[in-house]
């Protein structure tokens, strides 16, 4: 019988693959919010935020998983200390944390923060699994329509990706919810590597836009390591199976 699961970040994209899956896995499923909502078809909703640690002592009380997929921008470190401390406190037996790949790498505020967040969970006495996985397919879609509002869209040469769909990863994450904890596993990408170029181009064919696309250079330390696909992983990595192009089918085409 599988227990409660305390999901934080249920209502964004990754958040609304996974509760469906634990609720149809049997689990009794607690979702953390900011705002109040009804419980409904196997979920119970509670009140509480992670950046001021507000609430977060009830929400994690008699949870034996915690399911940890809210992020954004800036904070993660400071939401993680605070949902691992209470954690550790409740004698949670299983703490998942959904990271990016490359997280170490990249000298980003966003990939520090997240390394912050790995190191938080690892070291938080609370038995864990981390797994990095590459950009999502729906965060790449929003970043080329946001470009192609542009008459000539700015292209960094050298640069690719791997994204990778988000039901991919909820399927995975559920997976190891329901598992024993393993520590950091391997990371999760999609099938396919991509040129930025080609991604941008998918999206003009498929959406009927014409644009110029201009090659430019990203400089710096950071253009350097994308360059030499910091941002991607081969060794021991699994490998979604929802393609960016079936992606783009079923939200553009």
């Amino acid at each position: 019988m599988v227990g409660t699961i305390l999901v934080t970040g249920g209502t964004g994209t990754l958040g609304r693959q996974v509760v469906p899956l634990l609720v149809g896995a049997g689990a009794k499923v607690r979702l953390l919010s900011r705002k109040a909502h009804e419980s409904a078809a196997g979920v119970e909703y509670v009140v509480g935020d992670l950046l001021q640690g507000d609430g977060v002592a009830a929400a994690v009380a008699g949870a034996e998983v915690v399911l940890h997929l809210a992020g954004g921008p800036k904070g993660d470190d400071v939401a993680t200390g605070h949902l691992t401390e209470a954690a550790a406190r409740a004698g949670v037996r299983h703490l998942v944390f959904i990271s990016v790949i490359a997280a170490h790498k990249i000298p980003l505020g966003y990939y520090k923060t997240k390394t912050a967040a790995e190191q938080i969970v690892a070291t938080s006495g609370v038995p864990w699994t981390t797994l990095r996985a590459a950009q999502f397919h729906d965060l790449a879609l929003t970043a080329v329509r946001m470009l192609a509002k542009l008459p000539v869209v700015p292209v960094p040469r050298g640069v690719r990706s791997q994204p990778v769909d988000a039901r991919d990863v909820a399927a995975r994450l559920v997976e190891l919810a329901l598992a024993e904890p393993a520590g950091l596993v391997p990371d999760l990408a999609g099938p396919t590597v991509y040129e930025l170029a080609e991604v941008l181009r998918d999206y003009l064919r498929a959406s009927g836009k014409r644009r110029l696309l201009l090659p430019v250079r990203w400089p710096g330390k950071t253009g350097k390591l994308y360059r030499a696909g910091a941002n991607l992983t081969f060794d021991g990595t699994q490998l979604g199976q929802r393609t960016w192009e079936q992606f783009l089918a079923e939200q553009v085409g």
